[in-house]
């Protein structure tokens, strides 16, 4: 069976990436044959995120679908468009018929965080909204996420977007962790720390250990 992720996050830089690549590695392991496709990418100075998924898995190359938008500075995607004298057509990204098919899991990068603008009228966490496809929201560990992480939760309910759960990322932090696990009453699916190194080997190891596949696979 076939499932569809959409990895978001309560800020930019919270580490959606490294964990899109430990979930294709995990959903590789259990037979799901798992594809990743980032829509929109912001900034390419030093390497799109395609591409850094590609070398931390070591995946084939048809497992990842080329982006839809490709934008030159790390800006806000309407920002970073409207530098490069582009637009983001929404209502052809808007139509779940658009996402590519594929031939097993896809695992869905979003930019940035929720609430970031596509172009000057619709919001990212929009988009989410009209694909209806379940999220999965990432988290920091440290200062200020019960916050981020309660306000996030918030746009998402008043949307009703289907949510699977959190992925904290960061130094471990229990506290921060319980606080968000009692008030939201939200899975937490489980905890991603720094890694060193950070290699395929390393990510089979962490998700293995502090994740469990079936809270993704499970219908």
């Amino acid at each position: 069976m076939s499932h569809k992720f959409v990895i978001t996050g309560t800020d930019t830089d919270i580490g959606k990436t490294v964990f899109s690549a430990a979930l294709m590695l995990g959903l590789e392991k259990a037979g799901h044959s798992p594809h990743y496709w980032k829509p929109v990418q912001s900034g390419v100075e030093e390497c799109v995120d395609t591409k850094t998924i590609q070398m931390l898995t070591n995946l084939p190359n048809e497992r990842f679908l080329p982006e839809r938008y490709i934008f030159s500075e790390p800006l806000s995607p309407h920002r970073a468009a409207e530098l490069d004298d582009a637009k983001i057509d929404i209502k052809s990204l808007q139509d779940i018929n658009n996402i590519p098919a594929c031939d097993g899991s896809m695992v869905i990068e979003g930019a940035g965080g929720l609430m970031v603008p596509l172009t000057r009228k619709n919001l990212q966490v929009n988009l989410y909204k009209k694909w209806n496809v379940p999220l999965i929201l990432c988290a920091r560990t440290g200062l200020g996420t019960i916050n981020h992480t309660l306000l996030s939760l918030e746009a998402i309910w008043s949307r009703g977007i289907p949510l699977k759960g959190i992925v904290f990322i960061g130094d471990e932090n229990i506290d921060n962790i319980r606080t968000i696990s009692e008030f939201s009453d939200v899975k937490i699916l489980g905890h991603l720390p720094m890694l060193d190194p950070l290699d395929d080997t390393m990510l089979r190891l962490i998700f293995a250990n502090n994740f469990n596949i079936k809270d993704f696979i499970a219908v």
